[in-house]
C-alpha cells in the first residue's frame, strides 16, 4: 500500500523542526537584525532597571546577539538542541535554556519583554500567548522581528522566484502576521531597511537554510541551490562578486494587559 501524502499540517511539522541539522549554517549565514528595531521593539518598557530581556526561539543566537548590544539583561529560550548548543558556542555568557513558546522555563513576571526573531510564525498562539503573557511584568511587551528580502527591487524578485521549491506551508503562507489577542490587543508594526553584504555562494548558503529547501530531498535541494547560484552569477546586479543583498526587517509590537 503507497503511503499517505503528506498533509499541509505535516509539513509544516517538518519545516519547524527542520533547523538543528544545519545549525551550523544558520548561524553563519542567516542575517542579523538592525538595532533600531531592536531599540522599537524595547521601547515601551526601555526605561525600566534592570530591563530584563527573553529571546524566545532563539535560535543559533542571532537576535541575542543584538539584544546584547542593549543594556538589557538577556535570557534565551530555544527547543531544538542543536541550535541551542550553537547559541552557547557562539555566546557563552548568555543564559540560555531548552524551552518553547508554550512551555517557558521561567517564573511568573519574570521579564520586561519578549523578542522573538523569525519564529511568531511556528507557535501555537492559542497556548503560546497566555504563556508569553504569563512571564511578562504588567505592562510588557511581546515584538517579533522578521527579515524578508525587498522584492520591490526587481533582481530580488527574480531570486525569489528561482528559489521556489514547491513546498506548501499552511501556516500564514510565510507571511509575518501576528494578530492581536487578548493578552496583547493592540499591535503597532515598523519596518527597518537591513543591508547584507552576500557573495553567490553565501546567498545560496541561506536560502539552504529556509525551511522549504530543508525539507526537500537532497537531490531537489541541490538543484535548487545550483538554480539560485547560476542567477545570482548570471545577474548584473549579483555577477561581480559581492554584492548588497536589502531586506527589511518588519516588527510588530505589543503590551500585555
Amino acid at each position: 500500500m503507497d503511503a499517505s501524502p503528506d498533509t499541509p499540517a505535516d509539513v509544516t511539522a517538518r519545516r519547524a523542526s527542520s533547523f538543528g541539522g544545519q545549525a551550523a549554517a544558520y548561524a553563519a549565514e542567516r542575517p542579523d537584525y538592525p538595532d533600531a528595531a531592536i531599540r522599537w521593539a524595547l521601547e515601551p518598557v526601555e526605561a525600566r532597571t534592570p530591563l530584563r530581556v527573553l529571546d524566545l526561539a532563539a535560535g543559533t543566537g542571532k537576535l541575542t546577539e543584538g539584544l546584547l548590544r542593549t543594556r538589557a539583561e538577556v535570557v534565551a529560550v530555544e527547543p531544538d538542541q542543536a541550535m541551542l548548543a550553537e547559541l552557547h558556542r557562539f555566546l557563552p555568557g548568555v543564559r540560555a535554556l531548552a524551552g518553547t513558546a508554550e512551555r517557558i522555563p521561567l517564573g511568573d513576571a519574570s521579564v520586561d519583554a519578549v523578542v522573538v526573531g523569525q519564529a511568531i510564525h511556528w507557535f501555537d498562539p492559542e497556548r503560546a500567548f497566555p504563556e508569553i503573557a504569563r512571564v511578562l511584568t504588567p505592562g510588557g511587551v511581546l515584538a517579533g522581528l522578521w527579515n524578508h528580502e525587498d522584492d520591490r527591487v526587481p533582481w530580488v524578485s527574480g531570486l525569489q522566484e528561482v528559489s521556489q521549491s514547491g513546498v506548501v506551508f499552511s501556516r500564514w503562507q510565510d507571511r509575518p502576521r501576528l494578530e492581536p489577542s487578548p493578552e496583547f490587543p493592540a499591535l503597532e508594526h515598523e519596518d527597518f531597511p537591513n543591508i547584507q553584504r552576500r557573495t553567490a555562494e553565501s546567498m545560496a548558503g541561506t536560502v539552504g537554510t529556509h525551511s522549504h529547501v530543508l525539507v526537500l530531498s537532497g537531490e531537489e535541494r541541490a538543484e535548487l541551490l545550483d538554480r539560485v547560484r547560476r542567477y545570482l552569477r548570471e545577474t548584473p546586479e549579483t555577477a561581480n562578486g559581492e554584492f548588497d543583498l536589502p531586506l527589511v526587517t518588519q516588527a510588530v509590537r505589543g503590551v500585555r494587559v
